[in-house]
């Protein structure tokens, strides 16, 4: 057998049945009309943004970035909880427009950016992290045109990287942000044509385990903050030291040690240089605040043997669930936690794959994991699914639809 990973803290059951928000999966199944379903757990949410305002130093504000999950009943409940909110389009705009966020806490990263996305982020208060000297140009003849003072602020291509991170978003040639030597002219230039400055952007990766890593991380963006406001002339109003605090996905993950983040950035903000005192800081996490909050629910509607392996075959799949499948960027595929919901507290009794009902062998949910027997009916949960899921998967792949989404 294939070891699972580990299912988060804070699940249990009631009945032998997995349990969400109080109440046993079937339940939520039965009031959303059926499966596929995302359930997403608000108190989850709420111990988790919790958890980092005790761990994080109070001058430290918290953001949330859209794009790990936009489900609108989502965001209103975030719109409670945090600071800010960091979108990456136009349409990301329009969401969090929808869930009746305020504006003016929001900014806008991306590269890319069009001239009607430019305009209605301008017209609307929001802060523009600009990637490019091109876009910084578009942007001031935009808001010259609309007669707008933008709110502006610089993403760095830092010279790092957030070691041990899966997705490295800084250090060397990249699509995002402006080289860390070309900030400083950059920022007299924005300055200089009469922009609100911001300050800057500074995201190196994201979804890193090592607490040590995550706070060199810190560190470095700290110093390159200051030297950057130092050449720039300028105070430093705020500086986005962006994320990367990951979450268990695969056997032998272990979570971050969040008390060793938090008190090795109180640290650094104790010793902060002449050029910082007056900044502004926050973090920008998605997936840590609601990767965990989420679990996938699918129907068995077959079970098969092909060769002597089984085969449960559910009304869900890839199509909601891309990452699980191992084609989200994954190299070397392995299992997600996931578990026969309704047989929560079963002892596990075979070996089989959870596939999908899509007609391609990437389909696969979990491969040779270990389970209790079970049947047509049962219901499949995969957990760490409020994160890139719903939004981040081909739902409209061979004409299958989207999932069911709900806030409990």
């Amino acid at each position: 057998m294939k070891a699972l990973g580990p299912v988060p803290a804070g699940y249990g059951s009631l009945g032998g049945v997995l349990a969400v928000g109080g109440r046993a999966v079937t339940e939520w199944v039965e009031e959303a009309g059926g499966t596929p379903l995302f359930l997403y757990s608000a108190d989850h949410v709420r111990r988790r943004v919790a958890e980092l305002r005790a761990a994080l130093p109070g001058r430290v504000a918290l953001h949330y970035a859209v794009k790990a999950n936009p489900f609108v009943p989502l965001l209103g409940l975030m719109g409670t909880l945090v600071d800010g909110f960091d979108i990456a389009s136009g349409g990301e705009l329009a969401t969090v427009r929808e869930a009746g966020l305020p504006l003016d806490r929001v900014s806008f990263a991306g590269p890319g950016k069009r001239d009607a996305e430019l305009e209605a982020a301008i017209v609307a208060g929001v802060t523009l992290n600009l990637e490019s000297e091109g876009e910084a140009r578009r942007a001031l003849a935009v808001a010259e045109r609309l007669g707008i003072r933008p709110r502006l602020a610089i993403r760095v291509n830092p010279e790092f990287d957030l070691k041990g991170s899966g997705m490295k978003m800084g250090g060397g040639a990249k699509p995002f942000g402006v080289d860390a030597d070309r900030v400083p002219a950059l920022a007299r230039a924005v300055i200089g044509a009469g922009a609100d400055w911001r300050g800057f952007h500074i995201f190196a990766g994201s979804q890193a385990l090592d607490a040590a890593a995550i706070a060199d991380t810190q560190a470095q963006a700290l110093a390159l903050a200051a030297r950057l406001a130092e050449e720039s002339g300028a105070p430093l109003p705020h500086c986005n030291l962006g994320g990367g605090l990951g979450i268990p996905y695969f056997p032998g993950d272990a979570p971050v040690d969040l008390k060793e983040v938090g008190a090795r950035l109180a640290e650094r903000l104790e010793t902060l240089p002449d050029a910082l005192q007056g900044t502004a800081f926050c973090i920008e996490l998605g997936r840590y605040l609601v990767g965990e909050a989420g679990v996938y629910l699918a129907r068995i509607v077959d079970r098969k043997v092909s060769h002597g392996e089984v085969f449960l075959v559910t009304d869900g799949g890839l199509h909601h669930q891309l990452a699980a499948s191992g084609n989200f960027g994954t190299v070397v595929r392995r299992n997600y936690p996931s578990a026969i919901a309704t047989r929560f507290d079963a002892p596990v009794e075979e070996e089989a794959s959870i596939v999908g009902c899509l007609c391609t062998p990437l389909d696969k949910l979990a491969d040779k994991g270990g389970f209790p027997r079970s049947e047509e009916g049962d219901l499949v949960a995969v957990f760490c699914a409020g994160a890139y899921g719903a939004s981040a998967s081909p739902a409209n792949f061979l004409g299958q639809g989207p999932a069911a989404e709900m806030l409990v």
